[in-house]
């Protein structure tokens, strides 16, 4: 999988939210967004995920354009700020949903996925009643089901416990040895240091840095 971002524009009302943006981005790779929040790294996510399409410019995955040749990209996993959930379902019922949309993946899969992000996967708990960081986990493990091409997690580790936020680091580490494409968002330097091949820093809507970790 490749993903392309050329000259990309985006611009609500009169301000200009995200100017002059180009990437590229390529499989087996983690790719970290750093910025502060408000700095653009969420609206650059939602633009590649087809969410919110840009005023100017193109993202391309594979070559196909979103909005045009293609209007979401065809295996992608994504958690972008606050996940939507079925508040009255239990984590595993909300998977099920989640999984019959494409009906590729089985209960199996469902319910390790849900024990890896540290979820119990027979707790009938209804999420409404879940605490921040049970929310995140769920918003992760969502965003792994039917083990995606793509994979766009935007800050991650919020509200997670150390303990937590070491094993959704194995997490994206694992998907990258499966040859995954990795794009997260955080506003720890030294995780996102520790986890990206490159590393584009954002500010004001604008790429301010871009390198490769050595």
């Amino acid at each position: 999988m490749y993903l392309e971002i050329t000259n990309l524009n985006k611009e609500i009302g009169k301000t200009m939210i995200l100017q002059n943006i180009n990437m590229q981005m390529e499989q087996g790779e983690i790719y970290g967004l750093m910025g502060i929040n408000g700095s653009g790294k969420t609206m650059i996510m939602r633009c590649m995920c087809g969410l919110v399409r840009p005023t100017n410019g193109s993202v391309k995955i594979n070559g196909k354009e979103l909005g045009k040749d293609i209007d979401f990209p065809q295996s992608l996993g994504a958690l972008i700020e606050n996940p939507g959930f079925i508040e009255h379902y239990s984590a595993i019922d909300n998977m099920k949903a989640l999984a019959s949309i494409r009906k590729k993946a089985g209960e199996l899969e469902i319910k390790e996925l849900l024990q890896r992000v540290g979820l119990d996967d027979k707790d009938k708990k209804k999420v409404k009643k879940y605490s921040l960081g049970m929310r995140q986990k769920l918003g992760i493990a969502m965003a792994l089901l039917e083990d995606p091409d793509m994979i766009i997690l935007d800050e991650p580790f919020n509200a997670l416990d150390e303990k937590s936020v070491e094993i959704v680091k194995q997490i994206i580490l694992d998907a990258k040895k499966r040859n995954k494409l990795i794009i997260i968002s955080c506003h720890n330097k030294d995780d996102l240091n520790q986890l990206s091949d490159e590393i584009y820093k954002i500010e004001n809507g604008h790429i301010i840095d871009h390198y490769e970790k050595i």
